[in-house]
């Protein structure tokens, strides 16, 4: 038994005193070397940001703040100062976003259905409308936008070149350029020349015909001295070529 006692170590006060010390300040270390992680304190900072209180409502104008009758303009703006007011609040900002795309949604289907809707109304008038009306119709053809505009700033131009020139000489080259000018954009339609020099030079003298009857009629006061009666026939006739060549077949 002694022998046994004789083989247990003894450790002094001072001994016990380091190894307690020894024990705290590896407590302390694993505690920096392993800080909490982001989730944590993503969760915690969470906790403390401000949280959109229409989250659970279903209308999407409700959980905007608008009225049913509100402009795209103001749908706007509301989702923009909620997403503002809440930011950084995943779930406030996903509900905002959300009822934002479901106006939006609706929106386009409201346009689209109108714009469905007035070419069925208009379909229905054509078919409608007597048969003459309709035969009228098969020759017209409504040309891209781009094409129409193209045209107008040609016929503008001429039409502005003959006002310039009407001190010094007369409009007659501004208007066979117009005619060959119709005549050209006709072939380039039908690719039959005899049928594009009949339309043109049919638009050249219905043109005529008509500013010849329409201009007695306007008030003298409405025109300037220096422009003759030849000068505002051809400006009629410029905006019949421009419709001869743009709209019909």
């Amino acid at each position: 038994m002694d022998v046994l006692l004789l083989g247990i170590p003894k450790f002094s006060p001072l001994y016990r005193f380091k190894h307690q010390n020894l024990k705290k300040s590896a407590t302390s270390d694993r505690s920096t070397c392993c800080p909490r992680s982001s989730m944590d304190v993503s969760a915690d900072n969470l906790g403390d940001l401000p949280k959109f209180p229409r989250i659970n409502v279903w209308d999407p104008y409700k959980k905007l703040g608008v009225s049913t009758d509100a402009s795209e303009e103001e749908i706007w703006s509301s989702r923009n100062f909620l997403l503002q007011q809440y930011s950084g609040h995943e779930r406030s900002e996903e509900s905002i976003e959300a009822a934002f795309e479901k106006l939006l949604m609706s929106s386009f289907r409201e346009r689209k259905k109108t714009k469905i809707n007035l070419k069925t109304r208009l379909k229905k008038k054509v078919e409608e409308s007597p048969p003459w009306m309709k035969n009228l119709l098969n020759f017209l053809e409504v040309p891209p936008i781009t094409v129409v505009l193209r045209r107008l700033f040609l016929f503008t131009f001429l039409g502005g070149w003959s006002i310039m020139n009407s001190a010094e000489a007369g409009p007659a080259f501004q208007v066979a350029v117009s005619l060959a000018a119709c005549i050209y954009f006709l072939y380039d339609k039908t690719k039959s020349i005899p049928r594009a020099s009949v339309l043109g030079f049919g638009g050249l003298v219905f043109g005529w015909f008509c500013g010849s009857l329409l201009v007695p009629v306007v008030p003298a006061s409405l025109l300037s001295p220096t422009w003759s009666l030849e000068l505002l026939t051809s400006l009629v006739v410029y905006v019949f070529l421009f419709l001869t060549c743009t709209f019909l077949k």
